[in-house]
């Protein structure tokens, strides 16, 4: 595939300009999986806190607070890379999705600025930046889903669009919840596991609905994905990738269930199903849509920088790397695991 595309390029396999925009590329999709799943996690428990009662609530966000930075990471790193790498395409991208990234910034600034004021407000007040975080979540996870939808239907607006964004932008709220759930499950136990097996139950299947919703409308909406996914070979994979996908949601729901009626002997077994999914799902996504950056209309080497400016990103990109991804997996490498809250110390009158 790759040899067939640098002969259509008129370029060879080894040139630069044509495999320079592509590792940029892949490293784009990287950080955005990985800001999906890792920032994933936080977004759900911000959400969820809108449904947990009022002395839960404060507990769920002491949970994040060792991955509150390292989490905001990731839309920065992302946003900057595309800026820098593929700047012909910001321009196009950034006129279709001006609303959804707007209301994504308001969320994330929300967010932000609610965590940090909740930890030095006073008491009395902090219940006050806990909803805010918690709305803040909301807005983010709808941003997303918008951001999804619009760039599934090519940024098409007829109304059928429109309200095909809306079913979305829930969808991604619920598929958010339940990742936040599977991991406060994984984390915590008492009420608030048993809290957040119920939110489970009752996001899996919305969850799904956006699955199936986004994979199908991708399908009929844009005629060159159609063919993409439907040309010979590639219909096992198609059968593989739905059958995987309904495993997944098939084993959170009986194992969600398991939890109610018996044990909690696999905890982490939702979590892990979950990022399976949206794994999955990301994949399909950048498999439809590659070699574009906006389908039939832009490719990756039509938005890429100069081979001179990419050579300097990579090379920033090469010193930056390998000290982004030793921050992160000495911040993160404690997400897994229950969280056991601190006791109390005793003093003597």
């Amino acid at each position: 595939m790759i040899d067939s595309l640098a002969v259509a390029l008129g370029l060879g396999a080894q040139d630069p300009s044509f495999w320079m925009p592509l590792i940029f590329m892949g490293l784009f999709f990287a950080i955005i999986v990985a800001g999906t799943v890792l920032d994933g996690f936080d977004v759900g428990v911000g959400c969820l806190a809108l449904f947990a009662p009022a002395d839960l609530r404060p507990r769920m966000l002491s949970l994040l607070s060792p991955w509150r930075d390292a989490n905001e990471f990731w839309l920065f790193l992302g946003l900057g890379l595309f800026v820098a790498a593929f700047p012909n395409a910001w321009g196009s991208v950034m006129g279709e999705l001006y609303l959804p990234l707007c209301v994504l910034a308001l969320g994330v600034l929300l967010r932000s600025v609610s965590f940090e004021m909740r930890l030095r407000a006073p008491q009395e007040l902090q219940s006050r930046w806990l909803l805010g975080f918690a709305f803040g979540s909301l807005l983010t996870a709808l941003a997303h889903g918008f951001l999804l939808a619009q760039v599934v239907v090519s940024y098409q607006t007829q109304s059928g669009y429109l309200w095909f964004s809306v079913f979305i932008g829930l969808c991604a709220i619920a598929a958010y919840c339940l990742l936040g759930a599977a991991w406060l499950i994984m984390r915590v136990a008492g009420e608030l596991r048993a809290r957040a097996v119920m939110w489970g139950r009752r996001a899996v299947r919305w969850s799904a609905a956006g699955a199936v919703g986004v994979s199908v409308v991708l399908a009929f909406a844009n005629t060159g994905v159609f063919l993409k996914w439907s040309d010979g070979p590639h219909w096992p994979v198609v059968v593989a990738l739905w059958g995987f996908l309904l495993i997944c949601f098939v084993s959170i729901e009986m194992c969600l269930q398991r939890m109610i009626n018996s044990s909690y002997r696999t905890t982490a077994l939702p979590f892990a199903m979950t990022l399976l999914i949206f794994l999955a799902v990301l994949g399909g996504l950048g498999y439809s849509f590659f070699p574009y950056l906006v389908l039939d209309d832009i490719t990756i080497w039509d938005a890429a920088a100069s081979v001179d400016s990419l050579r300097l990103i990579l090379a920033g990109t090469i010193i930056a790397l390998p000290v982004a991804l030793i921050f992160n997996i000495w911040v993160y490498w404690r997400m897994f695991g229950l969280s056991i809250p601190p006791t109390p110390p005793e003093f003597d009158g």
